[in-house]
């Protein structure tokens, strides 16, 4: 018989072994990484507390612990987003170049797909995640969503058809990214009008996410003009370094050594169609805490 410690050591290395797939899981459900972390934490609690004897496949048994305490908490969530002051973004996502290499993945995970997501009911959402983003049978799913695989199946045809119908176009090449960024982040810094509209699409789109806890604009903004007039009067003080986010290029912005704005950008054909600028600060602390460890 083995021990309980032995018992709770392979139960940690199981978890740790599938850490990343549920995070990322709980992330592409949520949009949040703080409230995927607490899912995680949830699924840990439950997972120490099961008799891994039982288990055949730890991974698809670990993916429905985390899709049902998903699922409670997005409902949870869009409640709360009803009263959001503003746009609502996702939590910035602070993401390897090896993702960004991952073209489903990176897309997947951007500011622009996520967004596309929150159009979905939470069940539709949960099961286009697993399905389209992770690949599981139709039977696994069906117990992570608690329906039949018949029932998942039509929901997967159903969610499938209204992503395509919105999702953003391809993933540039990561040298298009590097190069765009690139000109952006110099058009910023120089306050240069010229470069900002030569960089910008004519219909790219501006979206801002202060909470109603710091400024930021109460509707997304259309047009390089008007666009690149706010890009403009950023404070000089606010320094700036290129990032990836969401499997995306970014800017992180930063004032006093904190992190004050990230703005994820979206390139298609070599200009930026998209903005997605998160200024919230309760979104901003997972972040921070990730730069830090990452100095």
């Amino acid at each position: 018989m083995s021990s309980p410690g032995g018992r709770m050591d392979g139960a940690t290395d199981v978890f740790v072994a599938h850490r990343d797939l549920l995070f990322t899981v709980a992330y592409e459900m949520l949009g949040s990484a703080a409230d995927a972390e607490d899912v995680l934490q949830e699924t840990w609690l439950r997972w120490v507390g099961v008799d891994l004897d039982t288990v055949r496949e730890p991974r698809a048994y670990l993916v429905r612990i985390t899709t049902r305490q998903a699922l409670t908490r997005l409902r949870t969530l869009r409640r709360r987003k009803e009263s959001y002051v503003g746009p609502w973004l996702p939590e910035p996502l602070l993401t390897s170049p090896d993702v960004a290499e991952d073209v489903e993945l990176a897309e997947s995970v951007s500011m622009a797909m996520l967004l596309v997501l929150e159009t979905l009911t939470p069940t539709e959402r949960a099961v286009f995640v697993l399905r389209e983003v992770f690949d599981l049978e139709y039977g696994e799913i069906a117990e992570a969503v608690d329906k039949s695989p018949a029932a998942v199946r039509q929901i997967a045809h159903r969610a499938r058809a209204h992503v395509a119908a919105r999702r953003p176009r391809g993933v540039v090449s990561a040298d298009e990214a590097r190069d765009a960024l690139a000109a952006f982040q110099r058009a910023v810094e120089t306050g240069d009008l010229r470069g900002l509209l030569d960089i910008l699409a004519p219909d790219v789109v501006l979206v801002g996410d202060g909470g109603g806890v710091v400024p930021a604009a109460l509707a997304p903004l259309v047009g390089a003009p008007g666009v690149a007039d706010v890009l403009r009067k950023i404070d000089a003080t606010v320094s700036m370094r290129p990032a990836q986010v969401n499997g995306y290029p970014a800017l992180i912005f930063r004032r006093a050594g904190r992190i004050d704005t990230v703005i994820a950008v979206r390139i298609d054909d070599g200009l930026v169609t998209g903005l997605y600028a998160v200024r919230n600060p309760e979104k901003l602390s997972h972040l921070e805490r990730e730069t830090a460890l990452r100095r």
